[in-house]
């Protein structure tokens, strides 16, 4: 399982950006996919979630209405949309599946700042 994410950088409060996750050794399209985050001294949390198919999402309460998770399953690559973004959105955002064991990417950082 490898799992590749991009698109990270840094944006000023009230911007956009969307990150990407490349996906490859496993089948994809059968698979859950999550996005989690970790700031810095903070626990890793659960961010976003689609289903194999992309017909259900689920997000946390932080960022509910601000981002949106999708996945094109012949690309197998997922994605988070992030909008409206503040400085509590700051930090290292990583893709992962469960496949029997959890699997990360090696993360990307985003920093929201002036």
């Amino acid at each position: 399982v490898q799992l590749v994410e991009s698109g990270g950088g840094l944006v000023q409060p009230g911007g956009s950006m969307r990150l990407s996750c490349a996906a490859s050794g496993f089948t994809f399209s059968s698979y859950t996919m999550s996005w989690y985050r970790q700031a810095p001294g903070k626990e890793r949390e659960l961010v976003a979630v689609v289903t194999s198919a992309g017909g259900i999402t689920n997000y946390a309460d932080s960022v509910k209405g601000r981002f949106t998770i999708s996945r094109d399953n012949a690309k197998n690559t997922v994605y988070l949309q992030m909008n409206s973004l503040k400085p509590e959105d700051t930090a290292v955002y990583y893709c992962s599946v469960r496949r029997l064991s959890r699997y990360w990417g090696q993360g990307t950082q985003v920093t929201v700042s002036s």
